[in-house]
Formats: structure tokens, C-alpha cells, sequence
């Protein structure tokens, strides 16, 4: 394993213990998802009556759905890990160590895609258990975790740059609820695209969320069209690059004014 590797899993590892100490961060971070999957899913759950909708299960449509919005939830607040060390000196003490930059960020996607994998195995568990069923076998699990895990990678990469740009509590917070609602929303991670209005069926083909939850869903599918899963999950690896190129600068130039 290289240095960056090593390194960088000792920073996960460091998050991991965090977790540990508060293991009710990870069941709080599971409430809102569970109380949208149970009541939402029996609220909504005449929805599949409606003429065009995709499947005669609404439980079944939304679970993908949850899987990602809480993946997207989650990563939203990554940055502020590093805010708390900014402001206990803790991230400075960590720059004048022989370890590779890049392995502190490397540690903390490599939490948030450990989370969120966790995260999405709960939630499909939990949509298998309230009547849902997913025929496409472990191969279409494995599958739309990928897709939460990149989501979640690259948001997370976002939410860092942001917190190493601004170096505020109050501002990431503010610019992670400004953008996970509404690519929420302006998804089909709760209507079929199908159903959508016009204009956010438009926005929906250009909104990474409703690509994961595209390619989660149809790898649930009993006839999976494959290429579609892996041309969606390219865009989300592509999206978590760009993001994780974006993260890299902002910590060089956080480095350069300290």
C-alpha cells in the first residue's frame, strides 16, 4: 500500500473511533430517513394506483429513494469535521506531520463512504421489512450502495472545500441546507420522472441525485438494464472526481494561509 493509502486509512480510523465514542450520531443521522421511509411510505402508499406509475409498490419505489437522500444528508455535514479541528488547532497540528496531505482528506471520504454504506444496507433492511422486495439479488444491492456511495463522496468532497474555504460552522450549514432539499426534491427520488412537472423533469436529467436513485432503482429491477446503471454510476464517479479535485485545492489553499 502506498503512503497516501496507509495514512489515510489511519485518519478513517480516527473518525471511526469519534464514532464509536457516539454511536447516537449515527442512529440521529437514521431518524428523519426512517420516519420518511415508514410514514411516507404508508401515507403515499395509493400513489402506485396512478395511471403510469412504475411500479405497483410504493414502498418498493421509495426505499431507493431514501437510500440516497440520506446518503446526500449525511455528506452534506462532512465538512464540518473539519471546522472542529480548525478551531481546536487540531488540523494545523496535523500539517506539520510527514503525512501526505491528500491522506486527510482521503480519511474522511473513506468514513463517509463507510457510513453511508452502513446507512444504505439499514435502509434497504428496513424496506424489505415494511413489504418491499428487490428481485435483482446482491448483485442490485451492491449496486445502488455504490451509487449512495458516490453521491456521498462527492458531496462530502464539497461540504469539505466549503468548510476549508469558509471556515465557519454557521456558513456550511447554511450552504448544505440551501442545496440538499431541493436536489431532494428535484429528483424522482419520491415521484416517478414520469410524473413530474415539465420543468423539474428537465432539471431532474441534470441533477446527480436522481441519477443515483435512477441507477439504484433500475438495479432493483428484476431485468436490470446494466447499461444504464453503470452510464449513471460513471457520471456519479466523474462528478465525485471533480468534487475531490475541487476539495484538494481548497485545502492547498487553506495550507498557504496559515
Amino acid at each position: 500500500m502506498t503512503t497516501l493509502a496507509i495514512d489515510g486509512t489511519h485518519f478513517t480510523a480516527r473518525h471511526v473511533r469519534a464514532l464509536i465514542r457516539q454511536p447516537y450520531f449515527l442512529v440521529i443521522t437514521l431518524v428523519q430517513p426512517v420516519i420518511w421511509l415508514l410514514l411516507f411510505g404508508q401515507l403515499f402508499k395509493r400513489v402506485a394506483d396512478i395511471p403510469g406509475f412504475s411500479t405497483g409498490s410504493y414502498i418498493a419505489f421509495l426505499t431507493p429513494g431514501i437510500v440516497v437522500m440520506t446518503a446526500l444528508f449525511s455528506s452534506g455535514w462532512a465538512g464540518m469535521g473539519f471546522v472542529i479541528d480548525m478551531e481546536r488547532g487540531v488540523l494545523n497540528r496535523f500539517l506539520v506531520t510527514p503525512a501526505p496531505r491528500g491522506s486527510l482528506i482521503a480519511g474522511n471520504l473513506g468514513y463517509v463512504a463507510l457510513t453511508s454504506a452502513i446507512q444504505s444496507l439499514i435502509i434497504l433492511s428496513l424496506g424489505l421489512l415494511a413489504g418491499a422486495r428487490f428481485p435483482g439479488g446482491p448483485a442490485s444491492v451492491l449496486a445502488i450502495a455504490v451509487c449512495a456511495i458516490l453521491l456521498a463522496a462527492a458531496f462530502a468532497s464539497f461540504s469539505n472545500a466549503l468548510a476549508l474555504l469558509l471556515r465557519n460552522q454557521e456558513s456550511v450549514i447554511a450552504v448544505a441546507q440551501l442545496l440538499v432539499l431541493p436536489l431532494s426534491f428535484l429528483s424522482s427520488s419520491l415521484m416517478p420522472e414520469n410524473l413530474l412537472p415539465g420543468w423539474m423533469h428537465d432539471v431532474a436529467s441534470f441533477n446527480p441525485v436522481n441519477w443515483a436513485v435512477t441507477a439504484g432503482r433500475e438495479a432493483l429491477h428484476p431485468d436490470v438494464d446494466w447499461s444504464l446503471v453503470l452510464s449513471h454510476t460513471g457520471w456519479l464517479a466523474l462528478l465525485a472526481v471533480a468534487c475531490g479535485w475541487l476539495s484538494t485545492r481548497a485545502f492547498r489553499a487553506y495550507q498557504r494561509s496559515v
